[in-house]
């Protein structure tokens, strides 16, 4: 018996790809992948925006997603990709989902794809932790503790078992901000919340802001009292020094060649 063929579709081509920046903020930190992607597809249909399908027996429309914040983090620096089959205006598609996405999953920007590649532009993400209720003097022991250790094995369970990987070469920079800010205790109180500003490169498997958190803890017995909030500010392509400067310009714009 000859194997099954899929219907040949009448679909309309690829015009125009659009890259989106959005944010996951507030509570929608805790809006999973999934949960994203769904949302996402509802917007596109309500307002309209002619999406490019695949051919095959169960067609869907067009989306790459790149690099997802792991669900219970926020994030400034969200990017997704979409084909469409008309040329649109970018900033009048950026409003239109904007509106229609939930507050709390907010479409910053939306370009006009112009250069190839996206994926491999990703390096690395900036990375800003805050552990309500530990000592200032506290996390500066156990950064330094970390940043000189040649090597900090960590556990996390993946969907291929629990694996085992090192939570420290890739961090290029982990510093302990000199001033605390304001945080929230568990009962509502206020207390003081520690920043940690992260910078970490994007390898295989992932290293993920808990998991320097769970090698803050094995090297140094450091526990936050309540819950750290974790937001990523940005992610792409990798400053020539990145130990220089800020945190945050550790990174460059992964939209730019796309503007032109």
């Amino acid at each position: 018996m000859s194997a099954r063929q899929a219907p040949i579709r009448d679909v309309a081509p690829t015009l125009q790809r659009l890259r989106l920046r959005y944010a996951k903020r507030g509570r929608l930190r805790f809006t999973s992948s999934r949960d994203f992607q769904r949302a996402l597809e509802r917007a596109l249909r309500r307002t309209g925006v002619p999406m490019a399908y695949s051919q095959g027996f169960n067609p869907h429309p067009k989306i790459s997603y790149i690099n997802a914040a792991p669900t219970g983090t926020a994030s400034e620096a969200e990017y997704v990709e979409i084909a469409v089959t008309a040329v649109l205006d970018p900033e009048l598609v950026r409003a239109a989902l904007d509106a229609a996405l939930p507050p709390g999953l907010d479409v910053l920007e939306v370009v006009e794809v112009r250069a190839p590649d996206f994926a491999e532009r990703m390096q690395a993400s900036v990375w800003v932790i805050e552990l309500p209720g530990v000592a200032v003097g506290e996390a500066e022991n156990a950064v330094a503790t970390f940043l000189a250790a040649p090597l900090v094995e960590v556990q996390r369970l993946t969907k291929s078992g629990m694996r085992t990987f090192d939570a420290r070469e890739p961090v290029i920079r982990l510093e302990v901000r000199n001033t605390p800010a304001a945080g929230v205790a568990g009962d509502g109180s206020e207390v003081l919340c520690v920043i940690l500003d992260l910078v970490v490169r994007h390898v295989t498997p992932s290293v993920r802001p808990d998991d320097v958190l769970a090698a803050l803890r094995h090297v140094a017995d450091l526990v936050p009292p309540v819950p750290s909030r974790v937001t990523r500010l940005a992610q792409g392509p990798l400053v020539a020094d990145a130990s220089i400067g800020a945190a945050m310009d550790a990174v460059t714009d992964p939209l730019a060649p796309d503007r032109g």
